[in-house]
């Protein structure tokens, strides 16, 4: 089973002819008089030598219906040509567009061109896992699937390839089918007990009333499903972002991931989606029959293939500056940390303290390709000396192309680190937030899982730790199974109760920000707790910008019915 991408090109077009006859009138022809007197401001414009006016000349208008490689080639034209949006929209075709594209874009570097021509991508039935993947860009504007307001049961999950595996495959699908039993049982009964000690209002009705306790119960039991469940997502991206995207995607250690890659990719390229061809069908065939002719001519018109970003996303390919740093850096921090054990985290959240920039670097470096906390890594970074820093952040370097990036461990120097231990059901919500700096480790059951409080008073936990102790057993020996990517193949099995480490850079703004949000009583109380530790770890160190936080109280008890 793979995931399967679409992809819905909203298109941008250039406001009715009517409401623009004034502005694009054709101007006099020379020498021309006019019967009647023109306005001082006619006259202004007629002149040769205009008169400066009190009154603002500024146009402003939204276009409407152009391919969004166009668009991007008319508003580059603006840094290169005195001509008007309008008068550079007439003017255009598909292939000027992409004959200028291919020279400043490509030729001569000038990457923010892609910047301007904006897609909308469906993604469906992807994993959880990939999802995050996709998702996992700070350019990336989208919305995926809600945990909280969909019932899972019926999505269906991801097989990996097993090849000739037939055990590991077997023992996958037996955890998975197990995992969404478990899940639909107990959805079941949370919703049961959350009624019955949450009286409905005489003013609520029962619709709402039960809705809103069902998305209180997913909340719940969404801790049960694993990282190979289905999801969709849409998104909405620059070009540039896309084409980074992919080859992201492309160069992933997980096939699913490279796959979908390869979709996003061709989705970019291949004729989009209109959501009005059947009406412009049946309204071409309509003309056809008055007018054979202009029939032709309509459909050449209305029912036109578009393509998203053809150009501008064709040479994104596989990034052998990404394989080959991770494929050292994995190697490094091997070495650096044989011989340390996994230390148990004493807090969901730590604030991390000042550094030299080269050792915050290397840190980082090594961050992503181990389960250490940053401060175990960090302490074996300065043990290892100055010299050995360097090698690090060298091999951070090493293979970076012409074009590359540098890659995310370099992007350092924010004054509020967090490194966060958190359930992997609430790392996906914190992941939104994107005016932040987020380092991902990898996915692992070694930091076990949480257990919210709510299925103990519901008496479901002895059946809730029986379920996850299954599962890490499964899980970890399906990554020993020796099979190429079995670790990988691995990790769709692990649910989203067990915790991940992520860390997390920002300004003083966003950490106000984060903790005001996430602390609000509808929230997920996984990141109530997350987000209300981080307020706490600032106000320990800066007592006196405390104050400025307006973060609610997570041990308040919680109106259920209050979303």
């Amino acid at each position: 089973m793979t995931p399967t991408v679409t992809n819905q090109v909203v298109s941008l077009a250039e406001p009715s002819n009517q409401q623009n006859a004034a502005s694009d009138a054709a101007p006099l022809p020379s020498g021309h008089r006019s019967t009647q007197r023109a306005s001082s401001a006619e006259a202004s414009a007629l002149s040769d030598n205009p008169q400066p006016s009190t009154e603002p000349s500024t146009e402003v208008f939204a276009v409407y219906g152009v391919e969004p490689e166009i668009q991007a080639y008319a508003m580059a034209k603006y840094s290169r040509s005195a001509l008007s949006m309008k008068e550079s929209l007439r003017e255009i075709s598909t292939q000027k567009a992409e004959k200028f594209l291919n020279t400043f874009y490509f030729q001569y570097g000038h990457r923010s061109i892609a910047d301007l021509a904006h897609i909308a991508l469906a993604v469906e039935r992807l994993s959880i896992l990939a999802a995050i993947e996709v998702a996992d860009e700070q350019r990336w504007d989208g919305q995926e699937r809600s945990t909280r307001y969909q019932d899972f049961k019926k999505s269906g999950y991801f097989l990996p390839d097993f090849g000739a595996d037939d055990e590991s495959r077997k023992l996958y699908c037996e955890t998975l089918d197990f995992l969404f039993a478990e899940y639909e049982k107990l959805s079941a009964h949370m919703t049961n007990y959350l009624i019955s000690i949450t009286p409905r209002p005489a003013e609520m009705k029962e619709e709402p009333y039960e809705r809103t306790l069902k998305a209180r119960a997913f909340d719940i039991t969404r801790y049960l499903l694993p990282l190979a469940t289905n999801t969709s997502l849409g998104e909405i991206v620059n070009a540039r972002t896309l084409e980074m995207q992919v080859t992201h995607l492309l160069s992933h250690t997980h096939q699913e991931v490279r796959v979908l890659g390869e979709r996003l990719k061709k989705a970019a390229s291949s004729a989009a989606y209109n959501v009005n061809a059947e009406s412009l069908r049946n309204l071409v065939e309509e003309i056809r029959k008055v007018s054979p002719e202009l029939g032709a001519r309509a459909e050449q018109e209305l029912l036109h293939e578009v393509r998203a970003a053809p150009t501008l996303v064709k040479y994104a390919d596989p990034n052998a500056y990404e394989k080959e740093t991770r494929r050292e850096l994995r190697q490094a921090a091997r070495e650096l940390m044989k011989s340390e054990q996994l230390a148990p985290s004493k807090a969901i959240v730590d604030l991390l303290d000042e550094e030299p920039l080269e050792v915050e670097i290397a840190t980082t470096l090594i961050y992503q390709h181990c389960h250490f906390s940053y401060r175990q890594i960090r302490q074996a970074v300065q043990v290892a000396g100055e010299r050995y820093r360097r090698e690090i952040i060298d091999l951070g370097l090493r293979h970076r192309g012409k074009y590359d990036e540098m890659a995310r461990g370099f992007r350092a120097g924010q004054q509020f680190r967090f490194d966060i231990l958190m359930d992997t059901g609430g790392f996906r919500d914190m992941h939104r937030h994107r005016r932040c700096i987020q380092v991902m480790q990898g996915f692992t059951t070694q930091h076990g899982y949480e257990m919210l409080l709510d299925v103990e008073d519901a008496g479901m936990r002895l059946r809730f730790e029986a379920a996850m102790r299954k599962v890490q057993a499964a899980v970890e020996k399906l990554a020993a199974s020796g099979a190429p990517e079995a670790e990988e193949n691995s990790q769709y099995a692990i649910p989203l109760a067990f915790r991940k480490r992520a860390l997390f850079k920002m300004d003083f703004a966003e950490a106000v920000y984060i903790s005001e949000l996430r602390t609000t009583p509808a929230g997920h109380v996984s990141y109530r707790n997350v987000a209300y530790a981080m307020y706490e770890a600032v106000a320990r160190k800066y007592p006196a910008l405390a104050k400025y936080f307006r973060v609610h109280d997570v041990t308040a008890p919680v109106d259920l019915l209050q979303r």
